[in-house]
């Protein structure tokens, strides 16, 4: 019985497309549910003199923290508004290394996540948190693959 899961969020629709699964494994196992927002750090190349300050760096930080938090406190009250338990957290770092070092120190029995499900040279040049944390967890992962980014699956 899954008594806590996590879900991983970023904004985008695609992330959100796990939703019915979340809701449907939350009332089926009576879970808290706990949405996780990885704010990632701001890398930007140096060359040809970038004119941002460390303080510039700091404001960009705390802008998308603060959306972070609105996203979140929204999907909460939805899932809420459904009688569902929510609760939701912002980390900070890279998303992979930040979600894996979150499930080692909770105590979480399932993530659910979507996934681009890339391949080939795509993958290896953007990578895949999916895959990383699959690898490195110690709990179960339900990885969700929306049908418009299976390749030759046609949506009705």
């Amino acid at each position: 019985m899954y008594r806590r899961i996590l879900v991983p969020l970023d904004g985008s629709k695609l992330a959100e497309c796990v939703m019915p699964h979340v809701e449907a494994m939350a009332k089926l196992n009576r879970a808290i549910i706990e949405l996780v927002y990885v704010v990632e750090p701001i890398e930007l190349p140096t060359r040809g003199g970038i004119a941002l300050s460390i303080d510039d760096l700091d404001q960009i930080e705390s802008h998308v923290k603060r959306d972070a938090q609105s996203y979140l406190r929204e999907t909460v009250d939805k899932l809420k508004n459904k009688g569902l338990k929510v609760h939701s957290k912002i980390l900070t770092g890279k998303a992979a290394d930040s979600l894996v070092d979150y499930i080692n120190q909770s105590t979480f029995d399932l993530m659910i996540m979507a996934t681009h499900g890339r391949s080939g040279i795509s993958r290896w040049v953007w990578g895949s948190v999916a895959e990383r944390i699959l690898h490195t967890s110690s709990i179960p992962i339900l990885i969700i693959r929306p049908p418009k980014c299976n390749p030759g699956v046609r949506t009705r």
